[in-house]
């Protein structure tokens, strides 16, 4: 089976062109292939199908084998593919998701796609789009009770659940105690992407990320996009930031028609045949 390997600030899939070849276990081939010491190593898995809706359809499954709703990193890298392997003219992509059809605008240089600017869609607040047993409509600065301490926590669906966590220091943070205990909390019964986040001004966020089904990445795109969301709701930065994870940066921008707009790279890695 022919893959490419790619990542958008480090946050990293296997790609597979469902044009060309055909996946029977998806969730079982995501775990093989994630595996940093026995498979090729990555975040998870994300197939490039046929679409009636748009011009590629991704499915995306994280490195446990559980699928997906969206990933904003990998979005820009199916767009990536789908112009440098002829399946879309550019320079805008539609691809469809589980989470609804994105257009996604393209910089190419010498036929080579070099970022991706997403329109994300609109930021949800209702406790249903998580889904969360919370008795709070929006969600927050939430007070809640995480491995016997009390985190601030304001909710954002982009299509998928995040939580985002305000913290003094984001470097000393201990993303491996609470990113596990917040993703896996009662509260969110299909658990919920947590991100914790330090405000070095009103333009600029530092942030590190515990993905749901991933657990520690060097990046999560709509997660980037909840957290300019939230940091805005709660009058901690303006609407438009540069967002540092430790894979590098993205622009964010929640626009004034409600839409979270995302720019960054895309860049292919290596390209191989797995023979699983």
């Amino acid at each position: 089976m022919r893959f490419t390997k790619m990542q958008g600030l480090g946050n990293d899939y296997v790609y597979v062109n469902c044009f060309d070849e055909q996946v029977d276990d998806p969730p079982a081939l995501s775990k093989a292939v994630s595996d940093r010491h026995r498979g090729i190593g990555s975040d998870g898995l994300i197939l490039i199908c046929p679409s009636q809706r748009a011009d590629v359809r991704m499915e995306m499954y994280n490195a446990d084998g559980s699928r997906g709703l969206m990933c904003g990193n990998g979005i820009r890298c199916v767009a990536k593919y789908a112009i440098e392997h002829g399946l879309a003219a550019g320079p805008i992509v539609r691809v469809e998701s589980d989470s609804g059809v994105k257009d996604i605008v393209c910089e190419v240089r010498d036929g080579l796609v070099r970022s991706a600017r997403v329109d994300m869609g609109e930021p949800s607040f209702s406790p249903a789009a998580l889904p969360s047993t919370i008795d709070a409509d929006p969600i927050r600065d939430y007070p809640l009770q995480v491995d016997g301490r009390t985190l601030e926590i304001t909710c954002v669906s982009m299509g998928n659940p995040h939580a985002v966590v305000f913290v003094d220091d984001v470097h000393r943070f201990d993303l491996a105690r609470f990113g596990p205990a917040l993703e896996r909390h009662s509260a969110f019964p299909q658990r919920i992407n947590a991100h914790f986040v330090q405000v070095d001004s009103p333009e600029h966020l530092t942030m590190r990320t515990w993905e749901r089904g991933s657990g520690a990445t060097q990046a999560c795109g709509t997660g980037a996009c909840a957290v300019v969301v939230a940091a805005a709701m709660t009058e901690r930065s303006r609407r438009r930031v540069t967002a540092t994870l430790p894979g590098g940066d993205l622009k964010l921008d929640w626009a004034d028609n409600n839409h979270v707009f995302k720019t960054g790279p895309a860049v292919e890695v290596f390209s191989g045949d797995w023979p699983g």
